[in-house]
């Protein structure tokens, strides 16, 4: 009997066990990530940055939270909960994964533009077409485009800009047929498909969510590989790490040097998600200094949420609960980054 209760004792704790570690939740955990030097992503005319010190972007680590993993977050002072819904917004997982490629890749385009204009080197930028985010369930194209394709013409017209795309398509006829020419996977493929009513209007369309696809060409070459990262947050610290190499490598004087903020092609910083989590991955990695994106905050921010605070005062408050050496850096623009270095 008492060995009949051990086993029955024991299936539960493994019942519990299995469960606490792989029963999915519907929410995600977001905790401090990896600080990742920029000089093994970036070659410039074909050479890697080997100067002492580093340039870092900065990561938020991401899972889909387990009963223990939950449990031990609550123990963590950076963990935090999100639901899918905030983190996606309604997007599925390969829809997510495919903005966040599309993110990057944009966030690349533009680093370089900063960078090469700033040290005043040649670029070129190429529009390629419109890139397919998503396809609604009624559309004709289902099937034939997939998400991360890339549309270059309509009926053997090509455009400039996802606007004159659209613009076109609206001058055609719901049930129309047109001819679509796109790249999937580096191939050209042609279908041609009816247009459908988009949903709450009257107006014909391919039934995509489409964004420009650029690409920025430069005399002198640049190659950025990120890997499997993605989203638009380092594009400040790839700008810097491209515009560093351009011009011989004076400002990191041997210092490791981290931050985040999207990079437009202006040479504007912006906000990003998740900053307190990466000011403790750069101070765990060394990191003395940290650019923060210092966004203005509104009157409509602050009826919004009262205590709504932004990136860089919620970096500066992180980098102070955490007790380390790690200077908190206002940045509006990709000239504050620089003047800063130069002091």
């Amino acid at each position: 009997m008492k060995q009949h209760k051990r086993k029955i004792t024991i299936l539960v704790i493994v019942l519990l066990l299995l469960i606490g570690f792989f029963l999915p939740l519907p929410f995600y955990l977001e905790t401090p990530g990896t600080a990742e030097s920029l000089n093994k992503f970036v070659t410039v005319d074909g050479k890697r940055d080997r100067r002492k010190g580093h340039y870092m972007l900065t990561t938020v680590a991401l899972q889909q939270a387990r009963p223990l993993t939950y449990l031990w977050s609550k123990t963590q002072p950076f963990a935090e909960t999100v639901s899918k819904e905030s983190l996606m917004g309604g997007a599925s997982n390969r829809t997510y994964e495919q903005m966040q490629t599309y993110y990057m890749q944009s966030s690349i385009n533009d680093a370089i533009t900063v960078a090469y204009r700033r040290a005043g080197e040649a670029y070129h930028k190429k529009y390629r077409g419109i890139y397919v985010m998503s396809l609604l369930a009624g559309s004709k194209f289902k099937g034939h485009l997939a998400i991360g394709d890339t549309v270059t013409k309509i009926d053997g017209h090509a455009f400039k800009s996802a606007q004159q795309f659209i613009n076109y398509v609206k001058r055609q006829r719901v049930g129309q047929k047109v001819t679509v020419t796109y790249t999937h996977k580096q191939q050209v493929k042609t279908t041609a498909q009816a247009l459908i009513k988009l949903p709450g209007t009257k107006r014909p369309g391919l039934g995509i969510t489409l964004v420009d696809h650029s690409q920025v060409k430069t005399d002198i070459p640049v190659k950025v590989n990120v890997g499997e990262i993605g989203g638009p947050s380092a594009g400040t610290m790839f700008t810097l790490e491209i515009y560093d190499q351009l011009t011989g490598g004076k400002l990191r004087r041997g210092r490791k040097i981290a931050g985040t903020g999207t990079m437009d092609a202006k040479g504007n910083v912006g906000a990003i998600g998740g900053i307190d989590k990466k000011v403790v991955a750069a101070s765990r990695a060394g990191a003395t200094i940290f650019f923060a994106p210092d966004d203005p905050v509104t009157k409509a921010d602050k009826k919004a949420d009262p205590n709504y605070k932004n990136n860089y005062a919620v970096a500066k408050s992180a980098a102070k609960r955490i007790h380390r050496k790690i200077k908190v850096v206002p940045i509006k623009t990709f000239s504050d980054v620089v003047n800063y270095l130069k002091k």
